[in-house]
């Protein structure tokens, strides 16, 4: 949390600022949960590179994975944690500080 003047870095994270990462991130985020092959197609990333980014945003705990059989086939369902959307919404906060423009009374 901010303690007023507030360093316009708070909240950046460089794990999620990873363009694709921050792609993750904005995406399940807006729908709360989505199947791996589908972010795969939404960001056009093969399955190891995707796979890559959600295990960085795994270990860092802000993504969490359920695998279920659906049509015979495992599949693998992504979600934003609580700490990962904290944390998504903190470094989306520290982008808007970063890029307002200049405060002329300061």
């Amino acid at each position: 949390m901010s303690t007023g003047d507030g360093d316009p870095m708070e909240g950046f994270d460089t794990t999620i600022h990873a363009p694709h990462r921050l792609r993750v991130c904005a995406l399940l985020e807006a729908a709360g949960e989505a199947e791996f092959a589908l972010v795969q197609r939404r960001l056009g990333l093969s399955a190891s590179a995707l796979s890559k980014h959600v295990t960085v945003l795994m270990d860092a705990g802000y993504v969490e994975q359920r695998k279920a059989v659906r049509d015979t086939r495992q599949r693998v369902w992504l979600r934003l944690t609580r700490q990962g959307r904290a944390a998504y919404q903190g470094h989306l906060a520290a982008l808007r500080a970063i890029t307002a423009p200049p405060d002329p009374a300061h």
